[in-house]
């Protein structure tokens, strides 16, 4: 019996098949199955139930039993035994047609829906989540979605309260659209239009950069790890962190380390401030240094001196809480260590310059000022440009949307300047710890707010400050990018970069499934052609089809009548030595309905086949599907020929 999970179907055995060749298989030559009771669900281990070995699938042990001594009934009576084995045969054939090699799941013994309701049914459409690909622009639908996003960002322009904007939307490495609106200056009436080489603040965008500087470090060794204590590297570190030793009074619970506590055990050992904690949120430390603003100019001695007699808001790594103290002291605490204490400097040289965003920095000196669109407040009164002394990574940076462009792609994986290693990029793009509902995202990351949209996860740093609001984003499963720089406060009428989404995931999942997939012949398609067959229950031939990528095809007995072509053909991408990929051209329905049975073509997709080593013909004698749990799928010398 096959099973996965709590699940088992039966396997359709023939345990008393004697034909010694394949050749023409007689229907007269397959067993009855036992009278026993036949049970399809399983909890069990190994998959057994001590029922019949040999089960109808999709049969009811009622059903099953009756139609079982009908059988019997009959071959007590003198008929022949070929018409015998024609019934059998034709119910056997049926249970059959469901049986991919590569299914290896069924449905529930439920009642079946009415016609009613499976017209009803909307059938949902795979892949889900379909892999990035080449594209060849234009695409209509692509194109329909851009539109869209260009109209919604046109409509939200508003003098004086936002007359300036620039947004950028990325796939791989290529810039898919810019749109740039309103007026540099909005207080001008004659200030040209933006472009994506205009200058913006980006405040909380800022924070990027002192999380690569970690990541960077961490690569070189100078951060031993990146939930390494703060102390390491700062040792006069000292904050109060009362609601790391819990009381006997309190709630005890596990989370990040905590461990349970007995009446009268030692209270707990704080939880650290880790570097990692001070990038995501979960540190603990207060939004900002005790009696400061953002425009306090002490030094990082001074802050650390100030945090003695401070208290944690959180116990670290417990609960997302924002603040600005811990990427400021984080960035300023590293490059005392590891730049002589020079933030700015470490960020030019090591990040700046190596990605040529030469727009993109710190000081705003009047060079700068007169490539700036003018930032306003909701009054329409203009916004000062003041700087933010010690909080300065936190906030103070500006930059343009060509810029992020380039760092957009370095997250993308698709730059032609390496930043991080693609494993460190991975690790910086993982959410980390899922948020409490009062918080204003689902998940944070370093140093990212997540949002689940559509079924992707929207990875994205807002930036907010005086007469400037800003959003970097990715969605990395899509390679796509949405970059918004504004002069004024975010505008009212729902989130802009949520409603981008809207428009932009459903045209790119759509443009990737219809786009004819780029797959890899095997250097050599002779040793895999021919024809296979799994327990003599199904049967599959494998040939050689255009620009000689191997193509998979079912056939058997109803199959033609059951299956549609689309679902019965499949092709096999080579990926290295002797394994392959199993892809489906188009989009499919995610579970094809077969009447009572299905077959997962969800499953399926993706799926690897590993061929056994050549015999001394040089032909592969067969393979197996591991992710499937299918195994010993055998080579046959020729088609076999069914009766009917």
């Amino acid at each position: 019996m096959a099973r996965q999970g709590g699940w088992q179907i039966s396997a359709l055995l023939l345990p008393h098949l004697k034909s010694a060749s394949l050749d023409r298989i007689h229907p007269a030559y397959f067993v009855l199955p036992g009278n026993g009771p036949c049970v399809t669900e399983t909890s069990s281990e190994d998959g057994t139930d001590g029922s019949c070995e040999s089960c109808w699938a999709l049969i009811t042990c009622d059903k099953q039993a009756s139609r079982g001594r009908s059988l019997l009934r009959l071959l007590m009576m003198e008929v022949k035994w070929i018409h015998v084995a024609l019934i059998f045969f034709s119910l056997l054939s049926v249970t059959m047609m469901g049986c991919f090699l590569w299914q290896y799941s069924l449905p529930k013994e439920e009642p079946g829906p009415s016609a009613m309701e499976v017209r009803s049914e909307a059938i949902q459409m795979c892949p889900r989540y379909p892999e990035p690909v080449p594209l060849d622009h234009p695409i209509p639908i692509l194109k329909d979605a851009l539109e869209k996003v260009d109209m919604l960002l046109r409509h939200k322009i508003h003098s004086p309260s936002l007359p300036a904007m620039s947004a950028i939307v990325i796939y791989n490495d290529t810039v898919l659209w810019t749109g740039n609106f309103g007026k540099k200056n909005g207080s001008d009436p004659f200030s040209a239009m933006p472009n994506e080489y205009t200058i913006y603040r980006i405040a909380s965008i800022s924070k990027i950069f002192p999380t690569i500087m970690l990541y960077k470090l961490w690569e070189e060794g100078k951060v031993t790890s990146l939930d390494d204590p703060l102390e390491r590297y700062a040792q006069s570190f000292i904050i109060k962190n009362p609601l790391g030793r819990l009381k006997e009074s309190e709630q005890r619970y596990t989370a990040d380390g905590l461990i349970f506590l007995e009446k009268g055990s030692l209270p707990l050992k704080p939880s650290p401030v880790t570097l990692r904690r001070m990038a995501s949120q979960l540190s603990g430390l207060p939004r900002r240094l005790r009696s400061t603003s953002l425009l306090w100019r002490g030094s990082t001695q001074d802050a650390l001196a100030l945090l003695k007699d401070d208290v944690l808001v959180v116990d670290p790594g417990t609960r997302c809480h924002y603040s600005n103290l811990a990427f400021s002291l984080m960035a300023h605490v590293l490059a005392d260590h590891a730049a002589e204490g020079e933030y700015q400097r470490w960020v030019s040289e090591n990040i700046l310059d190596r990605l040529g965003m030469e727009d993109t920095g710190f000081d705003i000196t009047p060079p700068i000022r007169s490539q700036m669109a003018v930032g306003f407040y909701s009054s329409g009164q203009p916004a000062p440009l003041y700087d933010l002394g010690w909080y300065r990574p936190s906030g103070q940076m500006y930059s343009t949307a060509a810029d992020l462009a380039k760092l957009a792609m370095v997250f993308l994986g698709t730059y032609h300047r390496r930043l991080l290693e693609p494993d460190t990029v991975k690790t910086m793009l993982t959410p980390l710890f899922k948020c409490s509902s009062e918080y204003f995202a689902n998940k944070t990351g370093t140093p990212w707010e997540i949002n689940e949209q559509l079924g992707y996860d929207i990875i994205r740093k807002d930036g907010d400050l005086d007469g400037y609001s800003a959003t970097f984003s990715l969605v990395p499963k899509l390679r796509l990018s949405f970059i918004v720089l504004m002069a004024g406060p975010r505008p009212q009428g729902g989130d802009i970069v949520t409603q981008t989404y809207e428009y932009l995931i459903p045209a790119m999942k759509t443009a990737f499934r219809e786009a004819e997939k780029s797959l890899s012949p095997p250097p050599n398609p002779t040793p895999y052609v021919g024809y296979y067959t799994y327990s003599n229950l199904t049967f599959y031939e494998i040939k050689v089809g255009p620009i000689g990528v191997l193509v998979m095809q079912q056939f058997g007995p109803h199959i033609e009548e059951l299956i549609p072509e689309n679902y019965r053909t499949i092709k096999l991408h080579h990926l290295e030595d002797r394994v392959f990929q199993v892809v489906f051209d188009k989009e499919f329905p995610c579970i094809l309905r077969l009447g009572s049975a299905s077959v997962s073509l969800e499953t399926q997709d993706g799926q690897l086949f590993n061929f056994y080593p050549f015999d001394r013909k040089g032909l592969s004698p067969g393979f197996d599907a591991p992710g499937l749990n299918t195994y010993n799928v055998v080579r046959i010398h020729r088609k076999p020929v069914f009766y009917s």
